[in-house]
């Protein structure tokens, strides 16, 4: 299997979930026995991820101490570990390209939330073209805003949340990007989701992976409180 390397966005301050975590980052929200991150670790692993970058900025430290008890544990044994803490918030672009930037990237590479769950769909999209997204299917696209599609699947737009309730695909928090989006950052805070992936639209270049996997984005308690009640069922409800 080639080597796959995971950016994952973890520096963001989880402030719709402090209703229900509050002492800790919302990355190690507990889940059970144990921090959610280390379930999206293990998961991660079995999907073929065999090195992670972490993009830190909010309770850097705490998100560092948790992945250093792992590695001492051996849960990390065969993969490369590295962590990059912004001095300030970047935003989710500005993030990406400071490691684009700190690690010298000529090529492409894959991007994911920490706080999305997703349970398949990395050796998916790692072989298809840069720039693309991955997508699922949900009953209410409401809260997160859809994704329309082409027959192509290319993304031809993506509609605003809080006005296309009913089912619709969405974005899975899980992408495939080019260093070439990236190439004239100016060092401020920008958004992946509002600029970045917009204009990747506006210019036709946007490919969509449609997956069928278990998604659940645990940054509001509702969400959060169902990905505990999944775990506890054995993962035998559905998500």
């Amino acid at each position: 299997m080639e080597h796959i390397n995971l950016l994952v966005l973890a520096g963001g301050f989880g402030m719709r979930l402090r209703a229900a975590v509050s002492a800790v980052p919302k990355t190690l929200a507990p889940v059970v026995d144990r921090p959610f991150l280390q379930y999206q670790i293990e998961n991660w692993v079995k999907q073929g991820v065999t090195g992670f970058t972490f993009l830190l900025h909010h309770q850097a430290a705490s998100i560092e101490a948790f992945l250093a008890s792992l590695r001492s544990e051996g849960w990390l044994n065969g993969c490369e570990l590295r962590t990059l803490a912004e001095p300030r918030p970047l935003g989710t672009g500005g993030a990406i390209a400071n490691a684009v930037q700190q690690m010298h990237f000529t090529d492409s590479f894959l991007v994911t939330n920490a706080d999305t769950w997703l349970g398949s769909g990395i050796g998916r999209i790692s072989e298809t073209e840069a720039p693309s997204i991955a997508t699922v299917s949900v009953e209410d696209s409401e809260r997160y805003g859809a994704l329309r599609l082409d027959q192509d699947r290319r993304v031809v737009a993506f509609e605003e949340k809080q006005g296309n309730a009913g089912p619709g695909w969405i974005n899975a928090g899980l992408y495939h990007l080019h260093v070439r989006s990236f190439q004239d950052w100016n060092g401020q805070p920008f958004s992946l989701e509002r600029e970045l992936l917009p204009n990747l639209v506006k210019a036709g270049e946007l490919k969509a992976v449609p997956l069928q996997a278990e998604f659940i984005d645990i940054g509001v308690p509702a969400d959060y409180f169902r990905f505990c009640r999944w775990i506890e069922s054995g993962k035998a409800d559905p998500l």
